[in-house]
């Protein structure tokens, strides 16, 4: 159950405009899918943490692998980086990203770590930061959010980012000679690796002043 009194589905629901046709006859206006993104934020997070029980955890962290990421993104990626909504799609897409591509994720982190010690110790990845440690951290971020301290796993999400996001400049320097276009690309993603992690950083703060909405 979650504080609000709702269970959490069993099986994935589906968003799309077919299915929200076919309960109404109406797609919502933007003032009413502002209002759903921030709602199923709300009661996502208050069912996990309402419920202190493992098996609802491990399926809220597996959200994406039930409903696709799309869905998620058509929920939250258009809220603003530093909101609540804003902010569970960040850490969905960072999990999705390491889960499909561990080996390329840790080899970018272990990139960055000599750079960054800092918040390399903040994020906590076990040593050596291999495929599946790295996709340890992932779900670990995402169980705080449920079960500990939100504001610390957005922390450590954050973290995690800044150094995957030193290890992407660093191996764009190292190719920029050799082929600039993909030096450029991941520089690129680099920098907006950085405003994520930088944006989990401000949503941390909202939180702990109860202003993360």
């Amino acid at each position: 159950m979650t504080d609000s009194g709702r269970s959490l589905p069993r099986r994935p629901v589906h968003f799309g405009p077919d299915a929200l046709e076919a309960h109404g006859g109406t797609l919502p206006g933007p003032a009413e899918t502002t209002e759903i993104a921030h709602q199923t934020a709300a009661v996502l997070v208050g069912t996990g943490r309402a419920a202190h029980d493992p098996e609802v955890t491990a399926r809220l962290v597996a959200l994406v692998d039930e409903l696709g990421l799309s869905t998620v993104a058509d929920l939250w990626a258009g809220r603003p980086a530093r909101s609540l909504p804003g902010a569970l799609w960040r850490l969905y897409a960072v999990r999705e990203w390491v889960r499909r591509q561990p080996v390329e994720a840790s080899r970018q982190y272990a990139a960055g770590v000599r750079y960054t010690d800092v918040a390399h110790a903040v994020a906590g990845v076990a040593e050596p930061p291999g495929p599946e440690e790295v996709k340890s951290l992932a779900d670990e971020i995402l169980t705080g959010v449920f079960e500990g301290d939100l504001a610390v796993a957005l922390e450590r999400a954050a973290a995690f980012a800044s150094v995957v996001a030193a290890g992407r400049a660093d191996l764009a320097h190292d190719r920029d000679d050799t082929d600039p276009a993909w030096a450029g690309a991941l520089t690129t993603s680099a920098a907006a690796m950085q405003r994520t992690g930088e944006d989990l950083v401000a949503c941390a703060r909202l939180w702990r002043a109860d202003e993360l909405d």
